[in-house]
């Protein structure tokens, strides 16, 4: 199950990521540096020699030393553990675990356990939660990133890592497919190509500044970085981005936001539909949205009038530029619902 390379499985979404809206709900320690760290979008960061009260300060998560109860060594399974809450629930394809910058303080070893509660479960229900192995007790290196492929099972909304004995760990990542509840999308209509409502980008034409998947990440973008933006054009032709949704569906309303992008805004946009079959090899795509222009550091709302269901939308921008967010409301098929609610069966522990 572990790996140095997870190849295909590193391409899904980071499901506990902060951007995602994760959160770390407990830790058994947190004395040198605290678990929200273990979350943080971006690589860690270090500085040499930067003391707080508790010593050098790390950009991830520390517990203290352990001790035997004669002062020694800790016993082969003493452990600390960290608990993080999903910002969607899914079925998980890949971990990392990071010990970035922690050399001397690393753990020995981890293992990583995910289980699945409906509802906003308080933390200390989670102690007597069914929790299942993904990543069994692993050996760690200091300073590295460690990456465990998983054979993909039912959806979590938690996961839990345990580091043996004890020591820092600077990032987390749990790399997964968003699988959406039914339940809560039934009869609505809702941003389709949201990351949490199980949209995700297929391809994209570049991503030389920043990711595509920042255009249907939750939340405003509140600088250049945290939106999609291309290189500069020097040849004929234009960039684009694919989307696709959980299940077929209809969508009304299309919001392409170029807020922060102000000189290097695209001058227009188009969006087109497709439905099932190989898009790479067919060329039948539906126009939504003909090219329109766009303006600077603006929200733009276009209504959509849908006669056929899709499952992807791409968005083309001419020739270049940057897109804060690409949001497209609308609402499941009702055999697109059905596929969600089997999707949401099939991956129940």
């Amino acid at each position: 199950m572990s790996t140095d390379d997870a190849s295909g499985a590193l391409a899904f979404p980071d499901l506990a990521s902060r951007a995602l809206r994760g959160s770390v709900v407990a830790a058994s320690d947190e004395f040198f540096a605290e678990k929200e760290n273990l979350i943080k979008p971006g690589t860690a960061t270090f500085r040499p020699a930067t003391f707080g009260h508790k010593g050098q300060v790390y950009d991830g998560w520390e517990t203290r030393r352990r001790r035997s109860p004669a002062g020694g060594l800790p016993a082969a399974d003493e452990h600390d553990w960290a608990i993080v809450r999903l910002g969607a629930p899914g079925v998980v394809h890949a971990v990392i675990v990071d010990t970035a910058h922690f050399t001397g303080n690393f753990p020995q070893a981890c293992s990583v356990e995910g289980c699945y509660l409906a509802g906003y479960a308080p933390a200390a229900s989670l102690a007597s939660a069914q929790w299942t192995e993904i990543v069994p007790r692993s050996p760690l290196t200091g300073d590295a990133r460690h990456v465990f492929t998983v054979a993909p099972g039912p959806r979590f909304s938690h996961v839990r890592l345990t580091i043996y004995p004890d020591g820092g760990v600077a990032r987390l990542r749990v790399h997964g497919e968003v699988v959406p509840d039914p339940a809560l999308l039934d009869g609505l209509t809702f941003d389709l190509a949201a990351l949490e409502n199980g949209g995700d980008v297929r391809a994209c034409s570049d991503r030389f500044y920043s990711s595509p998947r920042n255009a249907i990440s939750p939340g405003l973008s509140r600088v250049m970085g945290e939106g999609w933006e291309t290189r500069r054009r020097r040849s004929d032709g234009n960039e684009w981005l694919i989307v696709g949704f959980a299940a077929p569906a209809f969508v009304s309303l299309a919001e392409i936001d170029t807020s922060g992008y102000i000189g290097n805004s695209p001058g227009m946009a188009s969006l087109r539909g497709y439905a099932g079959g190989d898009w790479e090899q067919d060329s039948s795509w539906t126009e939504l949205l003909p090219r329109t222009a766009l303006l600077p550091d603006t929200v733009h709302r276009f209504r959509l009038s849908q006669a056929e269901a899709c499952d992807l939308v791409r968005l083309d921008v001419f020739p270049d530029g940057g897109v804060a967010r690409l949001r497209l409301y609308g609402s499941p098929t009702p055999d697109g619902l059905a596929e969600m609610r089997r999707r949401w069966a099939a991956t129940q522990a």
